[in-house]
């Protein structure tokens, strides 16, 4: 069984009513901080995406920082990612601009972290290259064992006004590759800044909440974002018949 943290949309960087970002930077310790002191171990920690609120490398020194762990902590850029200072700062690489896809093997699934954002727009697609890496890391390795797709941007509507303009576009190229890859197990997401479930692909499409800000339902009023709602987090738990089920927690913040 493998039992995985998932947040997104941490923001570092963010400037809420003046200071100077010390709201989003508390509000990720502070979930941080929950993940750390759990009696059991986590098999990884997923941030899919928006690390950064503008893509400044000073942003990812914070990163690096606040999302230190004694889990392992699986990453992908989102919309306000910029390619270059992330992979500079956060992997050690030479400053680049080609999708960050990475594999991670964990206890029991492969983990699949795509590179949904397109530089300069906050739309997302996963382009030819990251498709083709996807295909092909499905159809080798460890193929008896399931696997967990995650990105930044949901590749379908999840009827929030605010958010489904700038969803994952393209989506029927994503559709056939995973046609063709019976193991995926699930698809990981962040973006929409809300925790939501629903399908793509005859697959679950598990929407991580967004820990600086939280979207909301035309049927809630408002205009349609809350800074007031306290950071959520989900546990994916994937048994041993390829069974995702999902638990979202609320984490208080002083």
């Amino acid at each position: 069984m493998l039992t995985i943290a998932h947040l997104s949309d941490i923001h570092l960087g963010q400037v809420h009513r003046r200071d100077g970002g010390k709201r989003a930077r508390r509000r990720a310790e502070r979930v941080m901080a929950y993940l750390e002191a759990l009696p059991g171990p986590l098999d990884g920690v997923l941030v899919t995406g928006d690390l950064a609120d503008h893509g400044l490398a000073e942003e990812y020194r914070q990163v690096a920082g606040v999302l230190a762990s004694r889990h392992p902590v699986l990453t992908c850029p989102g919309n306000h990612d910029s390619r270059a200072p992330y992979r500079e700062v956060l992997l050690g690489e030479a400053p680049g601009e080609e999708p960050v896809n990475r594999a991670h093997r964990l206890p029991g699934a492969d983990v699949l972290m795509l590179d949904s954002s397109i530089p300069g727009q906050h739309d997302g697609l996963l382009d030819d290259r990251t498709l083709d890496w996807l295909d092909g890391q499905l159809a080798s390795g460890r193929t008896e064992l399931p696997a967990l797709v995650a990105f930044h941007h949901p590749p379908v509507e999840l009827h929030l006004p605010t958010v489904d303009p700038i969803r994952q576009f393209g989506e029927e190229r994503l559709a056939r590759v995973l046609s063709g890859h019976p193991r995926v197990a699930a698809l990981l997401c962040g973006h929409s800044h809300t925790p939501a479930a629903t399908t793509f692909a005859g697959l679950p499409v598990l929407v991580a909440p967004g820990l600086v800000s939280t979207v909301t339902l035309p049927c809630e009023g408002g205009r349609g974002i809350s800074f007031d709602h306290p950071p959520m987090l989900a546990f994916h738990v994937l048994d041993g018949d390829g069974r995702v089920t999902t638990h979202y927690r609320v984490v208080p913040v002083d």
